[in-house]
């Protein structure tokens, strides 16, 4: 006795079901990469303007604005339009890397490893909405507002990852330069997150709270803590130095030489901005391009990195000449 054959398939996922009907061009699987590193910056800027303008609590509850209003109202005035346009944003963001993932997904062949890698993305946002909520609840406590920032901060490194990832293959990584100056590649990376984590410790201690309300600060003078962090940056820079002369001795390719350079720019620009707002009292304005001088130092520190070694992209196999003689008979 047969048994009936089944009436209902496989269920597809959405994402199996769109890649099934959709290959994305090699551009724009890069493109909806790239979206998601330009969000990243956005939303970390867009963080600061709400602390710089003291609208760290406009809506003062999560994940609703007010008790009784899902939205911002007319009472919670410009502070509350400001905090809330932030919190959507983060849709903004999500759509960004929603867009990678599904261009990831529906690369043919199937690169499971850059879809994960957009999945990475994808919890990074959704873990640090919560803990901005947290930061909200604790009335902008400076070690949640210092965590915010920080996550905010993985998630571009994640981003970046995943766009430079578009532009190689799935092979294992092959070094470009000796290992030497691998090593002093990771020197400058570590230095550089442990400068962005210093940098928070100088905002969780100085002017800028957040609300104009009583917000607690940090237990040290901000001015140590900027101190501090400026014998790091002078460490960066020294590393980054270093850096661009070794790559000319090894004769690096063009490309990795040129992200050294790029990074020494962005490092004198966000050391000269730095210096010009301690010394003119910290105007929010200075401050808020001092974080995007660090959003975009952090991706220079990055790219420099990935730049020393390679995943050749898969090449087609160039078609068998036809026999002159064959083709005549």
């Amino acid at each position: 006795m047969h048994k009936p054959a089944p009436t209902i398939g496989p269920v597809q996922t959405p994402l199996a079901f769109i890649a099934q009907r959709w290959t994305p061009s090699p551009r724009i699987l890069r493109r909806a990469a790239l979206s998601a590193v330009v969000m990243s910056v956005l939303i970390i800027v867009t963080g600061g303007a709400v602390r710089l303008t003291g609208s760290g609590l406009g809506c003062d509850t999560w994940p609703k604005c007010t008790d009784d209003s899902l939205i911002v109202t007319a009472e919670q005035g410009l502070h509350g339009a400001i905090e809330f346009g932030n919190r959507m944003l983060t849709y903004v963001l999500s759509a960004a890397v929603g867009w990678a993932i599904i261009a990831a997904r529906s690369t043919k062949p199937w690169r499971r490893t850059l879809t994960r890698w957009g999945w990475a993305q994808f919890w990074i946002v959704m873990s640090n909405a919560v803990l901005g909520g947290i930061t909200v609840w604790m009335g902008l406590n400076p070690w949640t507002v210092a965590g915010h920032f920080l996550a905010a901060n993985a998630l571009l490194t994640v981003a970046v990852i995943t766009w430079h990832r578009t532009g190689e293959g799935d092979t294992a990584p092959r070094p470009r330069v000796p290992g030497p100056v691998r090593k002093l590649s990771w020197a400058i990376t570590v230095v550089s997150a442990l400068l962005i984590v210093v940098g928070t410790t100088v905002t969780g201690a100085g002017k800028h709270a957040g609300d104009s309300s009583d917000v607690p600060r940090m237990p040290w003078d901000w001015t140590v803590a900027a101190h501090v962090h400026a014998v790091a940056a002078w460490a960066v820079c020294a590393l980054a130095v270093a850096m661009w002369l070794v790559l000319r001795v090894v004769d690096a390719p063009d490309d990795t030489r040129a992200r050294a350079r790029d990074l020494l720019i962005v490092l004198l620009a966000q050391g000269a901005i730095g210096y010009v707002q301690y010394f003119t009292g910290v105007p929010e304005l200075l401050v808020g391009a001092h974080m995007l001088g660090s959003s975009l130092m952090w991706i220079a520190v990055l790219r420099l990195a990935l730049s020393l070694r390679e995943r050749p992209l898969p090449t087609a196999d160039i078609p068998a000449q036809a026999d002159p003689e064959l083709a005549s008979a």
